[in-house]
């Protein structure tokens, strides 16, 4: 048996879901002639409560996308130090928009209105970049899944509101926040000036993000996404993988969350684990002690078929998702255990 637990990124469409992507209407989408891409596009805009959104073939360009509709050249962005658009994009943000990042102190991934508030620049000492727009990300990848509170995230938009800065929410794993807290899409979208969200991860579909904002800047985003060679022709089949998994995965994020938790709880028993990490939704983020090499836990670990991922530092990561069954949760329960060092 192998299970790989190294993302929710790894999950293959399900029978049904292939069904939904083999009976979908299609057309060219980048003349926006395809019913199946602006279906889902309508369903994620009004999810959220916003005006409209564009499909994306991923998160990382709808995200620089988002960047690049809100800077100029020599901006700055505010975003924690864990940020996605920071490790894990490529340097885009640099790339694409000429933009640097304000890299913030917070816990676990979060910041909040004060971390903010002292981290703009003054906008007439031109020495300094100016700092046009705060990135959230929720949830977090380095953070090990943890999510902000609505309260939190209205602070924050005060202070943007005040100082005028656009905001951003990077929602790549939005779908398991929204069900980990219980909280509206709406909220979110009443806070937001973009959101990306990704169907490709927790939600099991093979491709996708879409980024969601009010009609004017989607225009913009057209463009952007365009010149970023993002246009895709008949891609209503990606796209009817999208709709089937808003109607049919996101409650079943509850399962991953209750695995991940269990799991945490295992671990904090191993005498070779030094610390886990709060676990609030699929990620799961624990230390090995001082002494050991997290490779040797690794290779373990992959001789019983368990494939995890290294953070670095003695830091070890499992993603629980929809192709992590039952029956793999109890292998990977009896195993972790029996683990020696």
């Amino acid at each position: 048996m192998e299970i790989n637990l190294v993302s929710d990124t790894v999950t293959k469409p399900t029978q049904e879901m292939l069904h939904a992507m083999f009976s979908a209407k299609v057309g060219d989408d980048v003349y926006k002639q395809d019913p199946s891409v602006n279906a889902l596009e309508e369903k994620v805009a009004t999810i959220f409560g916003m005006e409209a959104a564009l499909f994306f073939p991923s998160g990382t360009m709808a995200n620089q996308t988002a960047i690049k509709l809100h800077t100029n050249p020599g901006d700055q962005v505010i975003c924690d130090k864990w940020s996605h658009i920071y490790h894990y994009e490529g340097g885009g943000a640099s790339f694409n928009s000429g933009v640097s990042c304000n890299l913030v102190d917070g816990t676990r991934g979060m910041i909040n209105a004060s971390i903010v508030k002292n981290s703009i620049n003054d906008p007439e000492f031109y020495h300094a970049p100016l700092s046009k727009l705060v990135s959230i990300e929720n949830t977090t990848n380095k953070g090990g899944g943890a999510c902000y509170e609505i309260e939190t995230l209205a602070e924050i938009k005060q202070v943007c509101v005040q100082n005028n800065l656009k905001y951003h929410l990077d929602g790549a794993r939005i779908w398991n926040a929204l069900v980990a807290k219980r909280q509206s899409p709406r909220q979110f979208g009443q806070l937001f000036d973009t959101i990306s969200v990704c169907l490709s991860k927790g939600l099991g579909a093979p491709v996708g993000s879409v980024l969601i904002s009010d009609a004017k800047t989607i225009k913009k985003a057209l463009r952007v996404r365009k010149i970023l060679g993002g246009g895709m022709r008949q891609a209503g089949y990606l796209a009817a993988a999208g709709i089937y998994a808003l109607d049919h995965h996101v409650g079943r994020l509850e399962d991953d969350h209750r695995r991940a938790k269990e799991l945490a709880h295992i671990l904090q028993q191993l005498p070779w684990v030094a610390s886990v990490e709060p676990v609030e939704t699929n990620i799961l983020i624990f230390s090995v002690q001082s002494y050991l090499n997290e490779k040797v836990i690794i290779d373990k670990l992959k001789e019983k078929g368990i494939h995890i991922s290294s953070m670095g530092h003695g830091k070890l990561r499992i993603v629980t998702h929809l192709d992590y069954r039952q029956v793999m949760h109890e292998y990977v329960m009896n195993i972790l255990p029996k683990i020696a060092m």
